[in-house]
């Protein structure tokens, strides 16, 4: 797999609330790829991350993200601008894939993860437009699981679209997790039961699945003690 290395300088502020605000910009050496392919776009003038998972993983909802270093997130919020485009070869089923892992252990094999859907957002089919949020948790409960046991549940329907900016803002507090999208006040999706519980900690990451050109800027993490 070929790597492109960044360097991240990261910016930490105590805010209200015992809330560390860290914003980081794209620079040089703390991002690890994990199973994608990554580079430093420009894009509008600025400086974005691009993300294509690595065609070797065949199977879906799996650790294919970046992974930012020195980051051991618990508790907080992670707030980051996502944008979303199909490959030329993408598979029928592609959708836009795209969002953030979060609480991922040393060895990428137990994480939390949202990601959003933005190709259903807009089709003539509600069923579909329901599917364009989703919760899911690494290893054991993939979306397929998730959608058979506990329809609607881990997933929701928000207005969206393709090759737009859409703010994501993931709040977490032990073993709850509520998705905002944009300067919406209201979550578009709640979830009360994260799969690993209220302990786990770890990296954040930027993920992304088949047949999607991924986009990643303005990453800012808020950490509670």
């Amino acid at each position: 797999m070929k790597n492109t290395w960044l360097f991240i300088f990261c910016g930490f502020t105590l805010v209200a609330n015992n809330l560390y605000a860290q914003s980081i910009s794209l620079s040089k050496n703390t991002v690890e790829p994990v199973h994608v392919y990554l580079s430093l776009e420009k894009m509008k003038g600025k400086n974005v991350l691009k993300v294509i998972k690595d065609s070797s993983i065949k199977e879906v909802d799996e650790p294919t993200f970046v992974t930012i270093k020195g980051i051991d997130f618990k508790n907080g919020t992670i707030e980051v601008k996502v944008l979303s485009r199909l490959l030329k070869n993408a598979p029928d089923f592609a959708r836009g894939f795209i969002g953030v892992a979060f609480r991922i252990n040393d060895s990428s094999t137990k994480y939390e993860s949202i990601y959003i859907r933005p190709v259903n957002a807009r089709v003539d089919d509600q069923v579909r437009r329901n599917h364009s949020i989703q919760y899911y948790a690494y290893p054991g409960y993939k979306f397929y699981r998730l959608r058979k046991e506990a329809p609607e549940r881990y997933e929701a329907y928000a207005d969206m679209e393709m090759n737009k900016w859409i703010t994501m803002r993931i709040e977490v507090k032990d073993a709850q997790a509520k998705l905002f999208l944009d300067n919406n006040k209201q979550p578009s999706l709640i979830v009360n039961d994260l799969k690993h519980g209220a302990g786990l900690s770890g990296a954040i990451g930027l993920w992304v699945e088949v047949g999607t050109e991924g986009y990643f800027t303005d990453l800012k993490i808020y950490q509670k003690n």
